[in-house]
């Protein structure tokens, strides 16, 4: 079953990303936008009536539809090892306080013009660097000395704590230099979107994300073992200290990354994991395997779904998954006998 599931959620991820790229406001069939991009990635040759749509599809759509699989992969597999880490089923890529992080780097770097070397990136690195900042301000201020390291109650309040504290600073960098830009950024940050995706925003959040993927997918087995609890754990050989400071490390570096180039985009990493969960049970060499898979076919619709129901005007992205993913989930989990951990 696992087998098919993979095989049918990459297919399912193939189709979803042509079709979503050829849909929009300038329609182009699933012929024509596979024949672009042939032409895109071996130098083939248009028409010249068709340079139009070649760089609607090329330039705009592509790099949009692909970040949203690549984000919506990466919240996904942060979101279940978020849960692993705190042992919390409501816990998120956002619970320990990066995405506020970032909303207030980002805001930093426009109400202050900081970084203006880096240019259309600017906004960015802002919004990095200040998920690295509030990652390692949790981290400090959680840490705790002894055997077992910081527990995941501490971790969480910290965190909790610390959104707080950005929320506070960002509302007093926009009360200070009230800038209609400033909200709007602010609101851009909050609700997320892809509507910024470039090819120069990709290479840097598809290495992270598929890189962290790929080593959260290697400490399976130990995620499975913390689940049952730190006695547990500890007497299996896992050092618990240690590996929630890795997926400490990795969570935030990942979402750091993701939220820099698309905003806090809610509900698909708290929600995604424990869909895949329903189905195949919480062993996490499984769901750190269809999880992503799952993740990145919603958010692909789910910003199809934004950026063409009310067109040429985008839905934030934060709406329409909220909308569109609430319901489903409710419906599973009435119809599923699901515990949180339970295999």
């Amino acid at each position: 079953m696992f087998i098919r599931c993979t095989v049918g959620l990459a297919v399912a991820l193939v189709v979803s990303v042509v079709l979503a790229i050829g849909l929009g406001p300038a329609p182009v069939s699933p012929a024509d936008t596979l024949r672009y991009l042939g032409a895109a990635f071996t130098g083939g040759t248009i028409r010249l009536d068709e340079v139009a749509t070649y760089e609607i599809v090329w330039q705009l759509r592509t790099p949009r539809v692909l970040l949203a699989a690549v984000v919506g992969a990466g919240l996904s597999a942060v979101g279940a090892g978020v849960q692993a880490l705190v042992r919390n089923p409501l816990a998120d890529p956002f619970v320990l306080g990066i995405s506020s992080g970032a909303a207030v780097g980002a805001v930093s770097v426009l109400v202050t013009g900081a970084l203006a070397v880096a240019g259309i990136y600017a906004l960015s690195v802002g919004a990095f660097a200040g998920a690295l900042v509030a990652a390692l301000l949790v981290h400090l201020a959680a840490r705790r000395r002894g055997p077992g390291g910081t527990s995941p109650l501490r971790l969480v309040l910290t965190g909790v704590a610390m959104a707080y504290a950005f929320q506070a600073t960002m509302a007093l960098l926009i009360y200070l230099v009230p800038q209609g830009e400033a909200t709007a950024t602010v609101l851009y940050w909050t609700l997320g979107g892809f509507g910024a995706a470039t090819w120069g925003s990709l290479p840097l959040v598809v290495v992270v994300v598929l890189a962290g993927i790929v080593l959260l997918r290697l400490r399976a087995r130990d995620m499975d073992v913390l689940a049952l609890g730190d006695e547990t754990a500890a007497s299996s050989g896992v050092d618990t200290g240690r590996l929630r400071r890795e997926l400490f490390v990795l969570t935030s570096v990942m979402t750091g990354a993701m939220v820099a180039v698309s905003g806090a985009i809610g509900f698909v990493g708290l929600i995604v994991p424990h869909l895949v969960r329903m189905v195949t049970g919480a062993v996490h060499a499984r769901v750190l395997v269809l999880a992503p898979l799952v993740g990145a076919v919603l958010a692909v619709w789910v910003d199809l779904l934004s950026r063409t129901v009310v067109a040429p005007r985008e839905l934030p992205l934060g709406v329409v998954t909220a909308l569109v993913g609430v319901p489903v989930f409710v419906v599973l989990l009435r119809r599923r006998g699901y515990v949180f951990g339970g295999v």
